[in-house]
């Protein structure tokens, strides 16, 4: 019922009150309620498949899930229904969590995952052929790509990216393909930054201020293996891309020795690639970083303002061009639109901070 209130305290001042807001409020309760409980069980039966066979790398269960990743992937579906379809029924994602990661609103999203389910309801599922295959293979990699990135962005998640990896290395094994090389590096050496990331009280730490030592050096020279390995073999794709990024960022002995304007070229690529908005957004902290402030906002300027972390970043470049003001009102704005606890922590202390209250 708590998220309930909250859905509704940001969604009836934009859409209105609905006519029935006692039965809209019990209806989104129990949606969330079944979504939780879903969530629940799925990472309860991946905490015991990892508990029982934690060596294991041919374990049936492994191969049960790659197999219902690749029937989810079916291709009566289009591949933005198979994905979000799959987030649900293999990731455990809630409808919140894959609405967030597709950028649309929930009900939109719940409305799509039942689409889907209906669709392939009267479908006789089989694995793809090998004419087949690659196609299947690009919805499984976005897949594993937005299940670690949930697992990642939520700092309660860490079982979801762990889960990502663990069936990305399966698929790699099975898949001589350099985007699946690719995506993995990506994981792993964005993973390699997680001891950092947050500090005693469980605080977000931004990747500037994060404490090197404590990265996963391990997995960062698994990860770069794997980049360098791919690089080459055929067209480089979006996940060799963002691995290259990733790797830029782990090579650089502190925050100053980053390579930033190979960074922003990157990511200039990148977007062409994609044309995705997050991407926008990266691009926007490369351009500041190498132009100055006022650049990463002119790229704001081009970016939908609803999205997650505009107003954090506007905060922040309004910060580094010297308008506290400015960087104050984005800054409550990012702390009201948070998405979880750990987030708005962080957020508040920054609103403490610039209006010289209590951190």
């Amino acid at each position: 019922m708590q998220e309930a209130l909250i859905a509704a305290a940001r969604h009836w001042p934009v859409d209105g009150v609905p006519a029935q807001p006692r039965g809209w409020l019990l209806q989104t309760a129990s949606r969330r309620m079944v979504d939780q409980w879903r969530s629940d069980t799925a990472r309860r039966d991946r905490e015991v498949r990892v508990a029982i066979e934690p060596d294991t790398g041919t374990a049936s269960e492994v191969d049960d899930t790659l197999t219902v990743l690749f029937l989810c992937c079916h291709p009566v579906l289009s591949p933005t229904s198979a994905i979000a379809l799959t987030l649900r029924a293999v990731g455990g994602l809630t409808t919140a969590e894959i609405a967030r990661a597709f950028l649309v609103p929930e009900a939109t999203m719940a409305q799509r995952i039942s689409r889907a389910k209906q669709r392939v309801a009267g479908e006789e599922l089989s694995m793809p052929s090998p004419q087949e295959r690659p196609a299947r293979l690009r919805s499984v990699l976005r897949v594993l790509y937005l299940m670690f990135n949930e697992g990642y962005t939520d700092l309660t998640r860490a079982d979801l990216s762990d889960e990502a990896i663990r069936l990305a290395r399966h698929v790699h094994a099975a898949d001589d393909d350099a985007e699946v090389s690719g995506l993995l590096a990506l994981m792993l050496l964005t993973d390699a930054r997680r001891p950092a990331r947050t500090d005693a009280s469980g605080t977000p730490v931004t990747l500037a201020d994060q404490d090197r030592s404590l990265w996963d050096r391990a997995r960062i020279a698994e990860g770069t293996a794997l980049l360098d390995g791919a690089i080459g073999r055929g067209a480089v794709g979006e996940y060799q891309l963002q691995a290259a990024i990733a790797a830029l960022h782990d090579r650089a002995a502190d925050a100053d020795a980053t390579d930033w304007p190979q960074i922003l070229a990157l990511y200039e690529l990148l977007e062409r690639m994609t044309g995705s908005p997050v991407v926008m957004l990266n691009r926007a902290v490369a351009s500041a970083m190498v132009h100055g402030p006022a650049a990463g906002l002119a790229v704001l300027d081009d970016v939908d303002g609803t999205l997650p972390r505009v107003d954090q970043l506007r905060a922040h470049l309004h910060e580094l061009a010297g308008d506290r003001d400015l960087a104050l009102t984005h800054y409550v704005r990012a702390s009201g639109r948070a998405t979880n606890v750990a987030e708005r922590r962080y957020l508040d202390a920054q609103v403490a901070r610039l209006s010289g209250g209590p951190a």
